[in-house]
């Protein structure tokens, strides 16, 4: 009898109106606008190691981070850029520029998400943890055979809410440890010191904490999550019903020569720290570069509901 292959679980979202954004945080967040979303599906955790490892056996996909770039897509790009390889975080002994992200991020060749910190790093023992090193071209790939597609950024976040619509966190309105660790992020001052409080440094085992209120795990923290939606700056600022995010002319306009228009990603990750990323939030957004992996990074799948 063939093994069953390791398939995401899917929970059921009822379609509702929500306020999106905050005006709390970051400037990115804003404004605060009414959407409303139809119903959906949504996997119940981030897509895990095994999981993604059964895509790969079954199609012999090759990701994004696997395959070297062409010198004539990214004129000016350093040799050694041009190799396969991702962005792996490597974490400072000593006080450094907090405005200088290239003092805790590398690019190491041969990082893919089979070897997520790099060559001679694995991902045996961790089939439960989320699957990093992806691309949002990979995300999509592995949601087309799965007979799926990514979230948008609002089914994304009307389902990390939770049915707390207007709350700062997907469990409430405020975050003390004394309550217990609710998510998987960074204790202590980033970058250089992670106490790990919570049991975890680095990615955690998918379903570590406890649920939001439609069931969903580690919707806050962990690895950010790939959604469908181009990068522009903030919200619109009208009504919307089921938006599929800015058109692609739009998102060109915020992109840089050396990557193009980038994506969108939700949740923050094991990363997020009080002291430099509090986006371990429903409303808590970033840019991601269209072809690159790192060590935070990776992705759930949506359904439509027939």
């Amino acid at each position: 009898m063939a093994e069953e292959k390791p398939m995401p679980e899917f929970v059921e979202i009822k379609g509702g109106t929500f306020m999106m954004g905050d005006t709390r945080h970051y400037r990115e967040e804003t404004p605060v606008h009414r959407v409303t979303v139809s119903s959906f599906t949504i996997s119940r955790t981030e897509i895990t190691n095994a999981q993604f490892a059964a895509f790969v056996a079954e199609t012999g996909y090759v990701t994004s981070v696997e395959r070297p770039l062409d010198p004539a897509k990214y004129p000016g790009v350093p040799d050694e850029l041009l190799k396969a390889g991702s962005m792996v975080f490597a974490q400072p002994t000593d006080d450094v520029d907090m405005g200088d992200l290239r003092n805790w991020w590398r690019y190491i060749a041969g990082a893919d998400w089979r070897h997520p910190a790099g060559p001679g790093s694995t991902i045996e023992g961790l089939e439960d943890h989320p699957v990093v090193q992806v691309s949002v071209e990979d995300a999509r790939a592995y949601a087309k055979w799965a007979g799926g597609r990514l979230p948008t950024e609002a089914e994304w976040e009307f389902a990390a809410r939770g049915g707390l619509d207007g709350m700062d966190y997907s469990w409430g309105d405020s975050y003390s440890p004394l309550e217990g660790w609710k998510a998987n992020s960074w204790q202590g001052t980033f970058p250089k010191t992670d106490l790990a409080d919570d049991g975890h440094h680095g990615t955690a085992p998918v379903g570590s904490f406890d649920p939001n209120g439609y069931g969903l795990s580690d919707m806050a923290g962990n690895v950010w999550e790939h959604v469908s939606d181009w990068w522009v700056p903030g919200h619109p600022q009208t009504d919307q019903t089921d938006p599929d995010g800015p058109p692609l002319k739009l998102a060109a306009r915020f992109a840089s020569p050396a990557v193009g228009p980038m994506t969108v990603v939700k949740g923050g990750s094991w990363l997020c720290a009080p002291n430099f990323c509090l986006r371990y939030r429903p409303a808590a957004r970033q840019p991601a570069e269209s072809h690159i992996g790192s060590n935070h990074i990776g992705f759930r799948i949506a359904r439509d509901v027939n």
